[in-house]
């Protein structure tokens, strides 16, 4: 009998973008309207996804590296912005923040620990048991390590080329342009980074999928 949990990475994805993305857009067009300068705008919407950082982690009461690595950078580059007072620092702040968790990912890719390793692990076990005991059994072998390590290299790289483009937009292009211009080249690079990695990561699902039948063949 496989029993299920209610772990749902899809819709946790998506409440995370919404939160990090849509929200702070719709407040700094909604403050920019109501006369607030762009530095005032970008500030105030800042707020919306580094409360939701603190709230996580005052909830889960745990310390994970590539959280920790986006709320440092946050928390930092906010300093940064208020001392120069320069809005487009504001914008560069968060291209930088990407870029800086980008290259955390990919050194973390030659360790024994990729960071990227357990966000992947929900989309690929599902919330199966037996999936989760295959990650478990071929978690440590030479194939499936290597083919999670590569997502991760996938991941490090694609951050920190977007970043770059990011950056250079933000001190060349007017702020109002790059608030949404900024948030449209992330979300699509992120998309291209989920969709190449998880080619990648197909073939780990694949192993899991094989491990967990050849279990329950057994079993029965």
């Amino acid at each position: 009998m496989t029993t299920q949990t209610t772990n749902q990475p899809g819709s946790s994805l998506l409440k995370t973008l919404a939160i990090d993305i849509a929200v702070p857009i719709g407040a700094y067009y909604a403050l920019h309207s109501f006369g607030a300068s762009d530095f005032a705008a970008l500030a105030l919407a800042g707020v919306f996804p580094l409360a939701r950082t603190l709230y996580q982690f005052a909830k889960d009461r745990t310390i994970n590296g590539l959280a920790l690595v986006v709320l440092v950078t946050n928390v930092v580059g906010m300093l940064l912005t208020f001392v120069s007072g320069d809005a487009r620092m504001m914008i560069a702040k968060d291209s930088l923040g990407s870029g800086i968790t980008g290259l955390v990912i990919l050194v973390s890719a030659f360790t024994a620990a990729p960071i990227m390793t357990k966000t992947m692990r929900p989309f690929l076990t599902r919330g199966n048991a037996e999936r989760e005991a295959a990650w478990e059994r071929l978690s440590g072998t030479a194939k499936f390590d290597a083919i999670l390590r590569r997502c991760s290299v996938i991941w490090g790289i694609g951050f920190a080329l977007e970043s770059s483009v990011r950056v250079l937009g933000a001190f060349t292009l007017p702020v109002a342009t790059m608030v949404w211009l900024s948030t449209t080249i992330f979300a699509a690079s992120f998309a291209v980074i989920m969709v190449v990695s998880g080619k990648v990561a197909e073939k780990a699902g694949k192993m899991i999928a094989a491990d967990a039948q050849a279990r329950a063949l057994v079993a029965a």
